[in-house]
């Protein structure tokens, strides 16, 4: 039960592979629209289930699992502290924002990119409390699939977040 049957290195190698595999992939064919649909869903879980066989081969004890529990972990603590570190790979691996509304008019172009329909924007500024798009001055799609907004009148919005200001 804990004693291994493949070797730790094969592990962490195969842990490895499968790991930064699975991380190009998602970041080439993501959608980022701050929330996950089913689709998206079934997707990571469908991913997931097809990388166990790559990653564990014939694993059957819990040392291997925490091996390559461990080594994933890893790599992704590593990626994030390597992102931080050097902004470059930050832009790289993090989509910059991508303005969907500039002074009331919709970026269709960029909105097609992302696949985000008129009714989802909408829906999306409504959430934001704007009613009229030719209120919005920018409209973007951050890098953690959020929408901010700024309005002509100067207030900002950012996703679906609650001020903490005091009422006064």
């Amino acid at each position: 039960m804990f004693v291994p049957t493949e070797s730790v290195l094969a592990i962490i190698i195969r842990g490895t592979l499968m790991y930064l595999a699975m991380f190009v992939l998602l970041r080439i064919f993501r959608r980022s629209p701050g929330s996950l649909g089913v689709a998206d869903l079934l997707v990571i879980v469908v991913i997931a289930d097809a990388a166990q066989n790559g990653m564990t081969g014939e694993a059957k004890s819990v040392t291997e699992a925490l091996v390559l529990i461990g080594t994933i972990i890893f790599w992704n603590y590593m990626i994030d502290w390597l992102a931080f570190r050097w902004k470059w790979l930050e832009k790289v691996l993090e989509p910059q924002p991508l303005a969907l509304v500039k002074n009331g008019r919709m970026l269709r172009q960029n909105m097609a990119s992302e696949m985000i329909t008129r009714d989802e924007l909408l829906g999306r500024l409504r959430e934001q409390g704007v009613e009229d798009i030719s209120t919005v001055k920018e409209c973007r799609l951050e890098s953690n699939g959020e929408f901010s907004v700024i309005r002509h009148d100067g207030k900002a919005n950012e996703g679906n977040k609650k001020s903490n200001s005091p009422v006064n």
